[in-house]
């Protein structure tokens, strides 16, 4: 019976009080936060990102269709590059998409930043040569892509601003704020013992009356034992 006791009295202490299960969701989500912060980047901010290279593919794409169209790609190359004129090339506006996606990946993939400075300087720098080269080149007389190049490298740079002004930097606070009230509730939580034991969990059935007089015949009768 001590046995059944001791044993039964172990298995209660070392199990769990009725607080504890509370507690348990809370540290599987903080403990899933916490996995995601020591993540090397966010899920939104490696689709900015790769935003980011799709534009300057995009406009290398266009680029090279523009050189092979106009006369063939060495030859042209030889006349926007070498022979660069800012009224009639499209060289600048490939090298704008350049500066975009240097400036970007360097402050967002990189340097991690969390905030907009970075964007709105190459959004700004980018609208604004992009206006007054439409005003003052020749793009326009030059066919279909002096109208798609500006235009598109126009759109792609605002939509850049829009995902990381509206995805990228929101989704993440909202992260870090959810994971932190996570954090604290289960700092709040107090440490809870385990709960006290009743009476009527652990029940010994009393033993029978012929084996206790039979027990005590035999501690009143030592010759009987000794003789049997």
């Amino acid at each position: 019976m001590d046995s059944r006791c001791s044993s039964s009295a172990d298995s209660r202490l070392t199990g769990r009080g009725p607080g504890s299960n509370n507690s348990t969701p809370f540290c599987a989500r903080g403990d899933s936060y916490e996995a995601g912060e020591k993540k090397c980047i966010s899920d939104v901010r490696r689709t900015f990102c790769l935003f980011v290279t799709f534009d300057l593919l995009f406009i290398t794409m266009l680029w090279i269709i523009e050189l092979n169209v106009n006369g063939g790609i060495q030859q042209q190359l030889e006349k926007e590059v070498l022979h660069y004129d800012y009224h009639a090339s499209f060289f600048d506006i490939f090298l704008l998409a350049v500066f975009r996606f240097a400036t970007l990946i360097l402050a967002y993939a990189v340097c991690k930043l969390r905030h907009w400075w970075a964007i709105a300087i190459t959004t700004a720098a980018s609208c604004a040569f992009l206006i007054v080269k439409v005003i003052l080149s020749k793009l326009l007389s030059q066919g279909a892509f002096g109208y798609l190049l500006p235009i598109i490298s126009f759109v792609l740079a605002w939509i850049e601003t829009w995902l990381l002004d509206f995805k990228v930097l929101p989704q993440e606070n909202e992260d870090e704020n959810r994971y932190q009230s996570i954090m604290d509730a289960t700092e709040r939580v107090p440490p809870l013992g385990p709960g006290p034991l009743s009476d009527g969990q652990f029940y010994s059935p009393p033993e029978s009356v012929a084996d206790s007089d039979e027990e005590l015949d035999d501690k009143h009768d030592p010759e009987i034992g000794l003789i049997q």
